[in-house]
């Protein structure tokens, strides 16, 4: 992220909901890149809702059935009424976007859509996805009522959102399942980029995750692009560099960050930079303390040797000493498939647990799992095999 480097806040917020605005009233071609989304789930939307969608991946292909999405700049509601069928009846969507008309236009259909679907499980908010916490509805409902006159009315603004903030979050602490965007986060002004991720983080409970579709670059954007607010609206000057833009999932505090898609062939190419699109998949849960419950995970390979990102390495083969913690993310996605977990024979109640100490990659002894038991012997083929009875 350059912050020194984007043009003034306010230029870049003007022009992309401009440029927005009139793309709700009439498809932009520019503003997007070919997608081979789901023909079922799209088949109950009007051609309105399909034309007037500006994404560069399908992130509604991470949804499970029942969860809590979060679709950040849900334009004309595109991927949110995709996820609504996916996420079902005991499931809900909630869209956030900070254009008034895309947000009409979504709101208009939202009724009928639903009827068509089978349930209504689908709400769309006002509001900037790099600050979650303010509800531009309400802010508005007051502005009504308190017109700012002066500098005491400034500070009397300020005052509100704050409370709006704190009272009446547009989306609340840990109360996601699932993050979406589409095509969106290049379009943040990168001052507020790591505020993005840190709200990303924050709404998201644990063990929640997201599924973020952007346009990237593989160079750094020169300065004299990112000050142009019309380059910035067609999703070119605001993207991150690839490497980047992974890292900060991880500098969020979100961990396991993985490239789900990446387009082969550029979108665009800007004075010999490539823009593609990428989709990249993270997980919330290493929050905690670290517990010592005698657990140890193998990694199985292929590779010699891994290190998560938290910076514990794992050498394939090897029984390493995780705390509880770790052990619980490593034998889940995105990691299970790679990690074998081994837990003591004899569980350690949670109230006797020590702290674990990290003092790097430790061996897991196997009297450490086996403490307190003594194991009879068993002959070979006696227990454990395959049903045909032969080990061999």
């Amino acid at each position: 992220m350059t912050p020194e480097n984007s043009p003034a806040a306010g230029n870049v917020l003007e022009t992309v909901q401009a440029r927005y605005a009139k793309g709700a009233e009439a498809r932009v071609p520019e503003l997007c890149c070919p997608v081979d989304y789901d023909a079922d789930l799209l088949s109950v939307l009007p051609e309105e809702i399909v034309e007037r969608d500006y994404g560069c991946g399908d992130p509604s292909k991470f949804v499970r059935e029942g969860d809590v999405v979060l679709d950040l700049g849900s334009g004309a509601g595109k991927i949110c009424f995709m996820a609504s069928q996916v996420a079902g009846a005991g499931g809900r969507v909630i869209g956030v976007d900070a254009t008034a008309e895309m947000l009409g236009l979504a709101r208009s259909h939202r009724a009928a859509i639903g009827e068509r679907i089978g349930w209504q499980n689908v709400e769309f908010r006002h509001g900037h996805i790099q600050d979650l916490g303010l509800d531009l509805d309400l802010l508005g409902e007051w502005l009504a009522a308190h017109p700012v006159d002066g500098v005491e009315g400034l500070a009397q603004l300020e005052a509100e959102k704050n409370r709006l903030r704190r009272e009446t979050p547009l989306v609340a602490d840990e109360s996601v399942d699932l993050v979406l965007s589409n095509c969106v986060l290049n379009l943040v002004d990168n001052r507020d980029k790591r505020q993005l991720f840190a709200e990303i983080h924050r709404v998201l409970r644990r063990g929640g995750r997201c599924a973020i579709s952007d346009i990237v670059c593989d160079e750094d954007v020169p300065e004299h692009m990112q000050r142009d607010s019309e380059l910035w609206s067609g999703c070119i000057s605001g993207a991150m560099r690839e490497d980047r833009f992974v890292q900060a999932f991880a500098e969020a505090g979100l961990y396991g960050a993985e490239i789900a898609t990446y387009q082969e062939e550029p979108w665009a190419v800007v004075e010999g930079i490539e823009f593609r699109s990428m989709t990249v998949v993270a997980h919330k849960g290493k929050e905690g303390e670290c517990l010592e419950h005698n657990e140890a995970v193998v990694y199985r390979g292929p590779w010699k040797q891994v290190v998560d990102d938290d910076g514990h390495a794992f050498r394939r083969g090897e029984r390493t000493a995780v705390c509880r913690k770790t052990f619980e993310i490593m034998t889940r996605e995105p990691y299970a498939g790679t990690m074998q977990g081994i837990r003591p024979l004899i569980e350690i109640d949670p109230r006797d647990a020590g702290t674990f100490e990290s003092r790097g990659p430790r061996v897991r002894e196997p009297h450490e799992t086996k403490a307190g038991v003594a194991r009879p012997d068993v002959a070979p083929g006696a227990d454990g095999c395959e049903p045909s009875g032969s080990c061999c």
